[in-house]
């Protein structure tokens, strides 16, 4: 308890800097709502992906919907602990479940700040840690983190799991990765995280034979781990008869795994035409992450990060799915901004606190403006 009060404490600067970042955010959104007269709450809570984590709580699994080219899109790729949620909360306050999946993600969202909080505090200090929680609220499609979406509650979850992972508190890492794994798909990231910091340890420790060996609360942990991601997938083998079903309902979603060929193309289709500008910026920006992760390899980040970074960001650039989605997918890749944030702790303050004044700016439009477009983030 005294040091989860000690932990809050030192992390009060950032959660403030977070909550004010997100008010300003939702502020902009409410007020272009108005100006187009539209519901900003129904943009957060009833829309797209929202709308199939709600129906999971109202009907269960088992709805399908049969797209205008003849796909048939099962409500079975949307993994199931935020509608678990949902209905819990629903069940318990007056709330509907739409309303209750943006309640878990407000709170998850600022869980997840906390956890980012504590981990680059852990490694790089203080002034760094408030600067990468800043960071990660200014995201451009940081708006996602207040949507009733699994992005805040997966990344609360995986923070955590990843912090204890550093630490060597195996069972509650492993807990948190199972949680993680019943959230998202890319939980087995955390899983992957959990198995390569325990091989570090164990590596780290081969000249003492005792240390050397797994202890038990270690073998439970990363057995736990992968439990949730993988439980589910063969859940929804059993339901549709088929080990790999899992893949078969992604893919007539649209997602699978190409290694970057499709994204590829897409991003050479946009250089080649009119809007160039688009594809250049698109390159740019692919570029930048693999800058940001050699980055977070040459500043020593621990391996559990390292691992779990590299496959988010693998997973959200070499699927097959929805280009407009990337962003989004890439927001649990927190790591990535451990280089920036150290950069401007390095910096005088007036001049760190413009460089996320800014960015803050351009979420808060770009996060008004995707969300009054029409395709899904």
């Amino acid at each position: 308890m005294k040091s989860s009060t000690r932990l809050l404490r030192r992390a009060a600067p950032a959660l403030i800097a977070y909550s004010a970042i997100r008010i300003l955010c939702l502020g902009t959104l409410y007020l272009w709502s108005y100006i187009a007269d539209r519901d900003a709450t129904d943009l957060l809570a009833r829309r797209w992906d929202s709308l199939w984590y709600v129906r999971v709580v109202e009907e269960g699994y088992g709805f399908t919907l049969q797209a205008p080219d003849g796909r048939v899109l099962s409500d079975m790729a949307f993994f199931p602990l935020l509608p678990w949620l949902e209905s819990l909360v629903s069940a318990a306050t007056p709330m509907s479940p739409a309303h209750a999946g943006l309640a878990i993600s407000a709170v998850a969202s600022v869980l997840a700040a906390l956890g980012i909080f504590a981990v680059v505090d852990q490694l790089n200090g203080r002034r760094a840690a408030v600067f990468a929680v800043a960071l990660w609220a200014a995201l451009p499609v940081g708006i996602v983190q207040s949507m009733a979406y699994s992005e805040s509650l997966f990344v609360a979850l995986a923070v955590w799991s990843l912090r204890w992972a550093i630490n060597g508190d195996w069972v509650r890492a492993g807990l948190l990765a199972s949680l993680a794994g019943l959230t998202r798909p890319v939980g087995l990231a955390v899983a992957a995280a959990l198995w390569a910091a325990a091989l570090v340890h164990l590596r780290g420790r081969s000249k003492d034979p005792e240390g050397s060996r797994p202890t038990g609360r270690m073998i439970l942990g990363l057995l736990i781990a992968p439990a949730g991601a993988v439980g589910y997938i063969l859940w929804v083998g059993s339901q549709v008869g088929s080990p790999l079903g899992y893949l078969d309902v992604q893919a007539a979603w649209g997602n699978g795994f190409d290694g970057g060929l499709a994204f590829s193309k897409f991003i050479g289709g946009l250089i080649l035409s009119p809007a160039f500008p688009a594809g250049i910026a698109l390159a740019v920006g692919v570029f930048m992450l693999g800058w940001l992760y050699r980055k977070t390899i040459k500043e020593n980040q621990p391996v559990p990060l390292l691992v779990y970074c590299g496959v988010v960001v693998l997973l959200a650039l070499c699927a097959s799915g929805y280009f407009g989605s990337k962003p989004r997918l890439l927001i649990p890749a927190f790591p990535l901004l451990i280089p920036l944030a150290n950069a401007l702790s390095r910096m005088k303050a007036a001049r760190a606190w413009s460089i996320v004044g800014t960015a803050v700016l351009t979420a808060a439009v770009y996060g008004a403006f995707w969300l009054h477009g029409s395709g899904p983030p």
